[in-house]
């Protein structure tokens, strides 16, 4: 059987368009599929001010354009469709199946991303960039000198809000159990900085404010005591999930869904790659899933030619 395409990407997020990039540029014939729209969490985050070459920042979603129209310049195309199953991978043509038709490729490139899971409460959405965030690293410096919430109490919490510390004025962690299940170093280091204030046996209810996030609604669990927090920032890390679910039984994971790879991205089936927030070990920056793009597309390209 014949393959109509040389690459099919599974996800346009930065690490699909990418990896696109690069293989529309070494002139493979390339097919991005996507479920949502191209840009992936570029499309909403708001000011990103940690990517090279924009001294001033950029926007997420003008970002992604910009991305999209360089990707598709040089030939691949982007089908939006959601990729309900895989199959034959470890044959040398490989088949992608959507709800109505099935594709098939030489190679196969697993950009497809992933998600912070949400607390599900009133105001979350609405305040999401305006004041809800799931990355520290990514909108930190937004609230410089101010008092900020991290709703968690795992290693990404613990990590998170202690970056946010060298920035903001305070740094109040929300936590519905009256202990951290973060590892025993990163609470130490925690609790010794006199920046950190302390709501354990918390939930939050709902975010308040008016045109940005100016309090969070609490709810004691042991008291029942329900009030509101002044937060000019909530920070959530209640766990993130890969987009993964698809690929069970397919490819070799970790317990969450993450995706292992070797550092060329490669799974342990030949021409089966996998970049971006998807892979095991991905630290989920934008500069970070570009590059895994990039790896994976060069690494495409050697298997294809040799």
């Amino acid at each position: 059987m014949e393959a109509e395409y040389d690459v099919i990407i599974l996800g346009a997020g930065a690490a699909g368009l990418s990896a696109g990039l690069y293989t529309g540029r070494a002139m493979l014939k390339t097919l991005i599929m996507e479920s949502v729209g191209a840009g992936g969490q570029l499309l909403v985050t708001d000011l990103i001010e940690n990517y090279p070459g924009f001294p001033d920042g950029v926007h997420g979603q003008a970002l992604a354009k910009m991305m999209e129209a360089q990707t598709t310049k040089f030939g691949p195309k982007i089908e939006y469709t959601e990729v309900e199953a895989v199959e034959d991978l470890d044959k040398p043509v490989k088949i992608v199946k959507t709800y109505d038709r099935s594709y098939t490729t030489k190679t196969i490139i697993i950009a497809s991303g992933g998600a912070h899971n949400k607390l599900g409460v009133t105001g979350e959405d609405a305040f999401a960039g305006r004041g809800v965030s799931y990355c520290a690293v990514c909108d930190g410096n937004f609230f410089r000198g101010q008092d900020v919430m991290v709703v968690g109490g795992g290693d990404a919490a613990m990590d998170e809000g202690y970056y946010l510390s060298g920035i903001v004025k305070s740094v109040t962690v929300v936590h519905r159990r009256d202990e951290l299940r973060a590892t025993k170093v990163l609470q130490e280091r925690a609790f010794k900085s006199p920046k950190f204030k302390w709501l354990l046996s918390h939930v939050v209810e709902e975010f308040k404010g008016n045109e940005a996030l100016e309090v969070a609604r609490v709810k004691d669990l042991k008291t029942g005591k329900i009030y509101d927090y002044p937060a000019a920032a909530a920070f959530i890390y209640v766990g993130f999930h890969p987009n993964s679910a698809f690929l069970k039984g397919k490819v070799d994971m970790d317990a969450l869904g993450h995706i292992h790879t070797d550092l060329h991205m490669r799974t342990k089936i030949p021409g089966v790659y996998a970049c971006g927030d998807v892979r095991a070990e991905s630290t989920r920056q934008l500069g970070v899933a570009v590059g895994d793009g990039i790896t994976a597309a060069l690494a495409a390209f050697h298997y294809l030619s040799t």
